[in-house]
């Protein structure tokens, strides 16, 4: 992913954006907060799941990139992320 990829909304002077190491300089513009919204783990009947924070649990997926692929597609869908 490159810094391109990543989708920045800015609303009352605040960016919002999914974090992503490309990206990381943002971190640097002023106070950051950050905020749990999935996590990306190893599923118990194997492959990959994206568990939404107050949302779906994504998966299986065979790949983790699937599964963060899937993530991002859910945030920008839902969360405007």
């Amino acid at each position: 992913m490159s810094a391109s990829d990543v989708l920045v909304t800015i609303e009352d002077g605040r960016l919002t954006y999914v974090y992503d190491d490309a990206v990381a300089g943002l971190l640097t513009l002023g106070d950051a907060t950050t905020t749990r919204v999935s996590h990306v783990e190893p599923a118990a009947e194997g492959g990959w799941t994206a568990a939404m924070v107050d949302g779906p649990v994504l998966g299986p997926f065979a790949l983790r990139a699937e599964a963060l692929a899937a993530e991002r597609t859910w945030l920008r869908a839902h969360r405007g992320l």
